[in-house]
């Protein structure tokens, strides 16, 4: 087992545990509590992608197996969860290659390729895949962990206790931000019309509500069903799909 003050991995690709419930990461925060957050200037400029073989093999496969308004949701995803650690959690520092491959795979279990044909939960078969493929490409086994770690845990959104990755983290607030608006005051506004002129949101909030209800339609155990009421069962509306086809943060960029 890893030793995080000995073994150097754990900082490097993004092991650090801190809290899970963003109520506790945020109690008393110098500079995202209160009701006007600090807004750092920043632009989608201001966050390049890192340049790699590895990057570019994992987003080729990501370009050929997602769809335009899935990849482009997982970019501002990289975009906002790099603007919320810089801006709010400067002490994080982590590998950002780990960061923007988690960003590219989170949602790779939605693809066509991989929805329909398992029984698992998307994230869950995602975060396989992503493993498999940043190992099969010569990505060191650390780094694919931390990215199939942070890709199980990015629909967690309920959970209270314990801690968490600063990389699965950091997914869990860029996703729910882009998603539904949670959060939206952690970044500034100049931030968000640019990552959205360089990757269009292409009605991003019907389009994941429909993913959701094909999930939810094609497996009702799956951990989606965490975000519907209590007893839900096959045919109910989704409150999952409402919250994200409601998120009027983002729907004048729709």
């Amino acid at each position: 087992m890893a030793n995080p003050k000995v073994d150097p991995n754990v900082a490097h690709y993004g092991f650090t545990a801190v809290p899970r419930d963003p109520d506790v990461l945020f109690k008393d925060h110098p500079t995202a509590s209160g009701s006007h957050p600090k807004q750092d200037p920043f632009t989608v400029k201001d966050f390049p992608v890192p340049q790699s073989e590895l990057v570019n093999q994992v987003r080729d496969f990501v370009k050929k197996e997602l769809d335009t308004p899935t990849f482009n949701h997982s970019n501002r995803v990289y975009v906002y969860g790099a603007a919320i650690v810089k801006t709010h959690f400067p002490e994080w520092n982590y590998d950002n290659e780990t960061w923007y491959l988690a960003c590219l795979l989170h949602d790779i279990g939605t693809a066509d390729k991989f929805l329909a044909t398992t029984k698992m939960s998307f994230e869950f078969k995602g975060a396989i895949v992503a493993r498999d493929l940043i190992l099969q490409l010569g990505g060191v086994e650390d780094q694919a962990d931390s990215v199939c770690d942070a890709i199980v845990r990015h629909q967690d959104i309920f959970v209270k206790g314990g801690n968490i990755t600063q990389i699965g983290q950091a997914l869990q607030l860029a996703t729910i931000l882009d998603n539904v608006g949670l959060r939206v005051d952690l970044i500034a506004p100049t931030l968000i019309t640019t990552t959205v002129a360089e990757f269009p949101r292409l009605g991003w909030s019907d389009h994941f509500g429909r993913v959701i209800e094909k999930e939810l339609d094609l497996k009702p155990w799956c951990h989606s069903t965490t975000f519907e009421i209590p007893g839900w069962t096959p045919g109910t509306p989704s409150h999952f799909a409402a919250d994200v086809r409601g998120n009027d943060a983002m729907r004048p960029f729709e």
